[in-house]
């Protein structure tokens, strides 16, 4: 399954728990998907930004993405941990990328990514910055 598809999964579930009162938003898990939210979009942005940037730079940038998702989930506990758990789950692929080859020697089990699977990796974070602003709103 897609990076893109785990994420949709993920906010879809998020929306129905909300909306059946299962989650009970408290105002410090919406501030904090709000700070998240725009910490994700000062990292990744639209696409014909994205697109244009070297590879090591959009490779660079989906890590940031990992690195604000893990200092949210670091920050809180229950449903919306849980929910930031599954996010860097989804988006765990990133971390065995590199973006530059390999002259001699071992690559510590990193692979080289492609163009698309970059594309995948930034609508899977727009996907998640969009579910982010909709529980800050709720």
């Amino acid at each position: 399954m897609d990076m893109r598809r785990i994420v949709a999964m993920l906010v879809e579930e998020a929306e129905q728990q909300i909306h059946d009162q299962v989650w009970e938003l408290a105002p410090s898990d919406r501030a904090l998907a709000l700070e998240t939210e725009a910490g994700l979009q000062d990292v990744v942005g639209p696409p014909d930004v994205q697109g244009a940037l070297p590879q090591i730079e959009r490779l660079e940038h989906l890590r940031e993405t990992l690195a604000v998702l893990a200092i949210s989930l670091a920050r809180t506990h229950g449903r919306m941990a849980w929910f930031l758990s599954g996010a860097i789950n989804a988006l765990e692929p990133v971390l065995r990328w590199r973006a530059m080859t390999a002259e001699s020697g071992g690559t510590f089990g990193t692979v080289l990514a492609s163009h698309e699977e970059y594309t995948e990796a930034e609508e899977a974070v727009r996907l998640l910055q969009d579910g982010l602003e909709w529980i800050a709103a709720k």
